[in-house]
C-alpha cells in the first residue's frame, strides 16, 4: 500500500469511521476555531530551561568530543 499514490489507495476505513471527504474537518478550519492561549509564566520557564539544557549539554559534548577524540 506504501507503493500506491494517495488517490489510488485502497478506501478502507480506519476504525470504523464512515465520514465522507466533506464531513472531514480539516486542519485549517480546526485551527481557526482555536482561541488563542498565551502561554503561562510556568511554560515560559520550562522552555528557557530546556533551551539553556541543550545549549549546555551541546556544549559539553563538543568539548568531550574535542577532548578525547581528536582529529587527526
Amino acid at each position: 500500500m506504501g507503493l500506491l499514490p494517495r488517490r489510488y489507495a485502497p478506501r478502507c476505513g480506519r476504525l470504523g469511521a464512515t465520514m465522507t471527504e466533506n464531513e472531514k474537518p480539516r486542519l485549517a478550519d480546526e485551527m481557526e476555531k482555536m482561541e488563542y492561549e498565551p502561554l503561562l509564566p510556568v511554560e515560559k520557564k520550562l522552555i528557557g530551561w530546556s533551551i539553556a539544557l541543550g545549549v549546555v549539554l551541546l556544549g559539553i559534548l563538543t568539548w568531550v568530543s574535542y577532548t578525547y577524540f581528536p582529529a587527526p
